[in-house]
């Protein structure tokens, strides 16, 4: 399977925020570019995805605002396995 362009996420913009389980924020920061998609610092009108783990602030509030897709770590797997 070419996971750069065989997943729900590419061509995506997806910021994650809060501690993650599995990924340091490099890690997951790769991850995303692996998957075809753009990391995102902040989330914007342009973001399509949030990962959100523990402690998630500022960046879940105005993700909620914007109506972004808000994903947990564990949907954000499920979603790659799928």
């Amino acid at each position: 399977m070419n996971e750069t362009t065989n997943n729900t996420f590419a061509g995506c913009t997806i910021v994650a925020t809060g501690k993650l389980e599995n990924f340091t924020r490099d890690g997951i920061n790769a991850k995303i570019i692996s998957l075809g998609a753009t990391p995102g610092s902040s989330v914007t009108k342009k973001t399509d995805y949030l990962i959100c783990g523990e402690k998630a602030g500022s960046k879940l509030a105005k993700a909620e605002q914007l109506g972004v897709k808000i994903l947990t770590e564990q949907e954000f797997w499920e979603m790659l396995s799928a």
